[in-house]
């Protein structure tokens, strides 16, 4: 078991690193600050004056500085800032390459998260903290809206501020929660669990992370805008959304730098899984964690480009007054679902996949059994991969699309559920018969499988033309959609903190304040959710204010409930917080795994192994006698737990 503690590097000039600068150029928020400034100032004069030599008027267009100053230049200025591209610049400047450079790599106090990082495990702590910011502001957004739905009747809000907290809520937590939280977790994990002591491109991968909440932060402006937040939900249909006020661009630009996070994000996880495997690590000896993030990031390369397109489309037809989607011009206004929902159907398993994997590590584990039919598990998620670009069309059954295409796509998305189905009956089959050990973790486990199955029998229905004409834009739909992303991605985001918590912190958290929050978050999301599959089926439209009285008593249940599952995550963020200020010392191993990450150290060494490990076996082989994983510490091999 490695347990070395490595001291901080010092680099000074005789290593080749940078001479150190002063507090202003010194990378850090301080220089953020004024880059950021700085570059907004030059973003503006570039709008002026262009708008001056073309003799446009008027020349202080404040929506056209916003949109260039304060969505393009000042967050790349504080990219700049915040010390993003200093390496890069230091060799684009023709200075000689930096060799072994890791001085911005691990943490050594808790400053250093606040910092650019090159280290794998601090960069996930980054992504997971930042992200549920995010989804406490997302979830808040919800108690808004849930209070104004409460009664019949116009409480709180006008339709337009309703619709921009509706939009705003979903946006925060489709964009800036589910899709960079499973990243934050495989960043942690998945270079670990392959044996490697990094990503392959630690400061593409710091990178990354840092554009993420310049997302969230322009999602999050855009309720001081003119006018009010993006009120066209997440989807921003066309071509409503290019006749909405200012605030809409705030979304489109918004897309543009979570998207770009995304795809950096994915194609680093690429290379490293393809080429920095262990010794020994084979594909069909990866765990199923690391097969997730495999087919997840083909998902993100292959399908978040469409999505980047539809919103610069959307913006110039607004800001240029071009005519892509605007039927007035000649713009085909269907032609904006095809290419949004090509991306964004692929991107309800690029929310689901890696929560997958997190199952199957938790249900082997807390089983302690073999994953049952694992080659096939790994071949349904390349299944799930290839099906999910054919079944975009069942989102627009009631469009207006070729009544032709109906019928193909209703087969393919009937189809896509077998290759989830098999890993729905081997996770079951896993847990038939073995050692079951209900820790927290565990719970979310079953929690998920059981919500998520209800998430996908509704979705099958939905599958079925007659039926999706029926429930199509009710809140039958609505119930479908959370049964799915927070019944099956949130639910194994909170699975895979308590499981890897203590390997991220070394400190056990609170296992009696885990299972509170199970049970609370468990049957409160229920009690929120199941009831509007009942009120959708019976009429009651989604995307709106105000709705008929014969709703009224139902929909203040919902509330109430919806305002305890809320309340529900205090009691989690409680438990993380006091849990990793002063809970009790970890093992490096609580949990018994052979997975490689839980061979070392808690939290493991800054650079993860103290030699590279040596893999013989694959990682599930719990019970099987004389199974072995990995070999580490100079040729000793590590046990198979019972």
């Amino acid at each position: 078991m490695t347990s070395t503690v490595h001291a901080p590097a010092h680099h000074e000039a005789e290593h080749g690193a940078p001479p150190r600068h002063g507090l202003l150029m010194r990378p850090g928020w301080i220089r953020a600050a004024w880059c950021t400034v700085a570059f907004f100032l030059i973003g503006m004069f570039i709008v002026v004056g262009l708008r001056a030599l073309a003799s446009w008027e008027p020349v202080w267009n404040w929506e056209i500085i916003v949109l260039v100053a304060g969505m393009v230049t000042a967050p790349v200025g504080f990219l700049l800032g915040i010390g993003t591209f200093d390496y890069w610049l230091y060799w684009a400047s023709g200075r000689a390459t930096l060799v072994d450079d890791h001085a911005n790599h691990g943490a050594y106090r808790w400053t250093d998260y606040f910092k650019v990082n090159t280290d794998h495990k601090v960069i996930g702590i980054q992504y997971l903290v930042t992200t549920f910011v995010f989804f406490i502001v997302g979830g808040f957004l919800a108690m808004l809206f849930r209070a104004e739905l409460a009664q019949p009747g116009m409480q709180f809000f006008d339709t337009q501020a309703f619709n921009g907290l509706v939009s705003a809520h979903a946006t925060l937590m489709i964009f800036v929660f589910i899709i960079p939280a499973f990243a934050g977790l495989a960043n942690f994990a998945v270079p670990l669990m392959l044996g490697a002591p990094d990503m392959a491109f630690p400061r593409l991968n710091a990178l990354s992370f840092w554009m993420l909440p310049v997302a969230g932060t322009l999602f999050l402006t855009s309720f001081l805008a003119p006018g009010g937040a993006f009120a066209t939900g997440w989807t921003s249909y066309a071509p409503l959304s290019s006749e909405q006020p200012f605030g809409q661009v705030f979304f489109n630009m918004g897309v543009q730098w979570a998207g770009a996070s995304s795809i950096a994000t994915a194609l680093n996880f690429l290379v490293t899984i393809i080429t920095m495997r262990a010794p020994g690590m084979t594909f069909w000896r990866m765990p199923l964690l690391v097969w997730a993030n495999f087919t997840t990031s083909l998902l993100v390369v292959v399908a978040t480009p469409f999505i980047a397109g539809s919103q610069f489309f959307i913006m110039f037809d607004r800001v240029m007054h071009t005519s892509f989607f605007t039927p007035d011009n000649g713009g085909y206004a269907l032609g904006y679902q095809h290419i949004f929902w090509f991306y964004s159907h692929p991107a309800v398993y690029i929310m689901v996949l890696p929560g997958f994997g997190i199952i199957s590590e938790i249900i082997a584990v807390f089983s302690r059994k073999p994953i049952f039919g694992y080659r096939l598990m790994a071949i349904s998620l390349i299944g799930i991969l290839a099906l999910a670009f054919s079944v975009w069309a069942h989102h627009m059954f009631v469009a207006g699309m070729a009544d032709w295409l109906r019928i193909p796509m209703m087969i393919t998305t009937l189809l896509i559920a077998v290759p989830t189905g098999v890993k729905v009956f081997s996770w079951l089959a896993t847990l038939w018969e073995g050692k079951l050990h209900l820790n927290t973790p565990m719970l979310f486990a079953l929690g998920f499988i059981s919500t998520f199955v209800i998430g996908g029998l509704s979705g099958i229905y939905l599958a079925a033309v007659p039926i999706d004409i029926h429930a199509s834009d009710t809140y039958f739909i609505v119930a479908h959609i959370h049964y799915v992303l927070f019944g099956g991605s949130v639910f194994t985001i909170f699975a895979g903190l308590y499981y890897w918590f203590p390997k991220m912190t070394g400190r056990m958290y609170d296992e009696r304040l885990g299972k509170i929050h199970f049970w609370l978050t468990f049957v409160f999301f229920n009690a929120t959710f199941f009831p509007m599959h009942w009120v959708g089926l019976d009429g009651m439209p989604r995307r709106v204010a105000d709705y008929a009285g014969t709703y009224g008593a139902l929909n203040m249940v919902i509330s109430v409930f919806s305002f305890i599952l809320g309340a529900s995550v205090v009691v989690f963020i409680y438990n993380m917080v006091t849990s990793w200020a002063r809970g009790p010392i970890a093992e490096s191993n609580p949990w018994k795994a052979m997975t490689i990450e839980w061979q070392v150290s808690s939290p493991p060494p800054v650079f993860n192994f103290d030699e590279i490990p040596q893999v013989v076996g694959g990682p599930y082989e719990y019970g099987v006698p004389g199974a072995k994983h990995v070999v580490l510490k100079g040729g000793t091999l590590q046990e198979t737990p019972a």
